[in-house]
């Protein structure tokens, strides 16, 4: 124990007594550790959405795959409406099953004069066995027992009745704008969906109302269809993978069963993913999964460890740089008997002691950050210090203080004490070459960092800014609720006579990949074996003006021509897909019914940039649950006050809750947008690191070299020629960098940007832009440094020992 208070008191002078080193290696540590311990919280989080489902190992999501009309496949968490009871009933693997609908648009649960927004989902009576939702009150064997009962969460039960108790077999009345509006009863409370649940809903209906008030609209006992999710529990030891080829075999058959194509060679299949894992393994390409979410996990997880090395590195360079002041100690402990074991233990124990400063700093950094860092991820993120936390971030220090200090320990460990005491100890090639690189890598991931931050900062920019088909600007939506349910046209009507509102319409779904669809749908002259998955909309006859579509052949609907139920309009690829030629007046089958097809629409974005554009169709209907109004720019806010006015008028004193169409669309990309955010970050943080290390490692040159400053300035060297020699190598070194990190940032990104089925082209001035400011960044760091040393009065110099 005197041994190691003894060791503590040493590096604690060693800490005070070259303040200026000590300052750069605390800040340089603790700002790494603090992004490390943000990017810990975060990944924490994504890591452990979905994870709270007791039979979470066995608990799988039914995915989709459907020919595309390219030859591609496309792959969807949408599956037929009658899977989930047929695979229950002859799959012996599979212990539950439960169809699910899901509703993105938001509703009005009402009570009284409380009328209270609230997002839905209508399942099936196993929905409780599958998933872990804890039901607190009601029938736990069979909640939903009629079509019109519905399960409440303690959270809007609390909001429409104040209180949670007594509340089973009261009345809830529900709008959406559908057919599915009407008066309810409460069968049972349940507690709402936790924080890390991917799929967040305040009430639940039963799936048997929905399958059976749609079933002829939407096809739903059709098998190509797309209507429901399907969720499965299989036994336990029953193997994903072999399952998974069963089921191909058994959908082609049931396919083939069902809808009489013996010569049908179907393509798709069904197939499981792990549920846990559907929301960071969400993309597939052709079918196969590609990635997702776990990307940007990976990469920050990188991002964060490059930081922390940064750092170490910094630390090493620092502690080898100024060790030509400690050499004599290293010495004179040799001479009176201290081993080498020794002084590695007392320098490792110098670096432990700085990394645990360095982690009470970062906490702080980060007790102060975490607000805004919850801003820009949308994360309820929290420190939680128990057990694993604390085991984590000691653990991590530990890492870090042993990483950083290694080097030096073993450096100034190593000096021969005879050498050391005559005072001939010189620099190695091979200590200056191992500093020389741990600069050129700092500034390497530095420069692949700024890129990186620029070509996703170009890539969002073209998101934001390309021609989707259809103008996107200065549009509001809300929902049919209330009074408008029954009165929706005679509404839009008014609200087309609001000054400052150009247009105004309604659409069931949205533009941003909230829309219906499937594989059934046949034409004429379809060839044997041929499907295509079509999506589409209904919509007015007004939503051709509000997003200024255009038509590439025909009309779009019109009330002024009748029964426009009949007719379908399809795009440009749905036409290709199908190869009809002359479409104009032929007739389709959808889903059983007969429609003429009217109109050609250009091909527009109702997905993201990720896809390409798809074969799609719109259907007439009139009442719709999302209506849209597009407003003159420069009158949104005096137009927007007019609409709010008119609205609580019209509808029973309910306020107005719009949001613009470009906001959902923004929506599509908000992880991008959070890796753009957090990248400039990080990299400023990387850069301000290693510029920390460089000015440390450039102040110690300077010190170093002092004499021979002094003597050249004595034979006439200018500051000038002072600085420039002073200066000369640390840039070399950062071009060596610059050259490295080139082919690295084109790698990434162009990997990165293949996720796009439209991006930009990573041009040249990307890199000189990166080089050029890398440059500048290092000139600028090392400049005062070299300045102050080639002013210095050489007298001075000269004179001291």
């Amino acid at each position: 124990m005197l041994m190691i208070g003894n060791s503590l008191k040493i590096a604690w002078r060693n800490l005070i007594k070259d303040r200026q080193f000590s300052f750069l290696n605390l800040v340089g540590l603790s700002t790494g550790l603090a992004c490390a311990l943000l990017i810990f919280l975060w990944v924490k989080d994504e890591k452990n959405v979905d994870k709270f489902h007791e039979k979470d190992s066995l608990l799988y999501h039914v995915m989709k795959t459907s020919p595309g009309a390219d030859g591609s496949i496309s792959t969807s968490e949408n599956t037929p409406a009658p899977l989930a009871q047929l695979i229950l009933d002859e799959l012996p693997e599979i212990e539950y099953a439960s169809s699910v609908f899901k509703r993105y648009e938001m509703g009005i649960a009402s009570v009284g004069d409380k009328h209270i927004k609230a997002l839905s989902q209508f399942v099936d009576t196993n929905y409780f066995h599958v998933f872990s939702y804890t039901l607190l009150q009601g029938n736990k064997t069979k909640p939903l027992s009629d079509k019109y009962d519905i399960l409440l969460s303690d959270k809007l039960a609390l909001k429409l009745f104040n209180t949670t108790e007594d509340i089973v077999g009261k009345t809830v009345a529900w709008q959406l704008g559908d057919k599915l509006d009407g008066l309810y009863t409460v069968k049972g409370i349940f507690e709402a969906p936790p924080a890390n649940a991917s799929v967040q809903f305040d009430i639940v209906f039963n799936y048997a109302l929905y399958f059976d008030t749609y079933q002829e609209t939407y096809g739903l006992s059709y098998w190509g269809s797309n209507s429901a999710q399907t969720y499965v529990v299989l036994r336990k030891g029953i193997d994903a993978n072999s399952f998974n080829k069963k089921i191909v075999e058994y959908s082609r058959e049931k396919y083939k069963a069902m809808h009489g194509t013996d010569g049908l060679q179907w393509e798709g299949r069904i197939f499981l993913q792990r549920y846990s894992e559907r929301y960071l393994f969400n993309n597939y390409e052709n079918g196969v999964q590609a990635g997702g979410r776990i990307e940007y996990v990976r990469l920050f997880s990188i991002i964060a460890v490059f930081i922390l090395v940064i750092a170490c590195i910094n630390f090493m360079n620092l502690s080898t740089a100024k060790a030509s002041r400690r050499i004599k100690e290293v010495g004179i402990k040799k001479v009176v008997g201290a081993g080498r074991r020794t002084l590695i233990l007392q320098y490792i124990g110098e670096s432990l002691l700085m990394a645990f400063l360095s982690l009470i700093i970062a906490i702080l950094f980060v007790f102060l950050l975490l607000p805004a860092f919850k801003e820009i991820t949308g994360k309820d993120l929290d420190f939680q210090f128990n057990t694993n936390f604390i085991l984590s971030i000691i653990g991590i220090t530990i890492s870090t203080g042993f990483i950083a200090g290694s080097y030096p320990a073993l450096y100034l460990s190593g000096f021969k004490p005879a050498l050391v005491l005559k005072g001939k100890f010189h620099t190695s090639a091979g200590e200056s070459w191992v500093r020389k690189g741990l600069v050129v890598f700092q500034f390497t991931v530095s420069v692949v960092l700024i890129i990186a931050v620029a070509v996703i900062y170009k890539q969002m920019t073209l998101i934001q800014n390309k021609n989707l088909g259809y103008n996107k600007d200065n549009i509001i939506s809300f929902s049919n609720e209330g009074k408008l349910r029954d009165e929706l046209n005679s509404f839009l009507a008014e609200v087309r006579k609001i000054p400052g509102v150009v247009h105004a319409s309604s659409m069931d779904g949205d533009m941003t990949g909230n829309h219906s669809g499937g594989g059934g749908i046949s034409w004429p002259g379809q060839p044997p074996g041929k499907g295509i998955e079509f999506h589409g909309l209904d919509v007015d006859d007004h939503l051709m003006e509000t997003f200024d579509l255009k038509m590439a052949e025909g009309r779009f609907f019109s009330v002024p021509f009748g029964a426009e139920k009949d007719k379908v309009i399809f795009n440009e690829a749905a036409v290709a897909a199908m190869g009809l030629k002359n479409p104009l007046g032929q007739t389709v089958t959808m889903w059983g019914a007969k429609k003429e097809i009217i109109g050609i629409v250009k091909d527009f974005h109702f997905e993201s940039l990720y896809k390409k554009v798809e074969p799609f169709f719109f259907r007439f209907q009139q009442n719709n649950s999302n209506v849209l109004v597009k407003i003159k720019a420069g009158k949104e806010r005096e137009t927007i006050a007019r609409l709010e006015k008119f609205y609580k008028m019209y509808n029973m004193g309910l306020p107005l809750e719009y949001k613009f169409l470009d906001e959902d669309y923004s929506k599509l990309y908000a992880s991008e947008q959070r890796v753009a955010v957090l990248s400039r970050y990080f990299a400023g943080i990387a850069i301000i690191i290693s510029c920390l290390g460089l000015f440390g490692l450039a102040a110690f040159t300077a010190q170093k070299r002092q004499k021979e400053i002094g003597i050249r300035k004595v034979v006439g060297a200018s500051v000038g020629n002072i600085a420039a020699m002073l200066s000369k190598d640390f840039l070399k070194l950062v071009i060596i960098a610059v050259l490295i990190a080139f082919p690295l940032a084109w790698w990434a990104m162009n990997e990165w940007l293949k996720g796009f089925a439209f991006r930009i082209h990573i041009s040249a001035g990307v890199f000189l832009m990166a080089g050029s400011s890398i440059i500048l960044i290092t000139l600028l760091t090392i400049s005062f440094q070299s300045v102050k040393a080639a002013v210095a009065n050489p007298v001075k110099s000269l004179r001291s020992e």
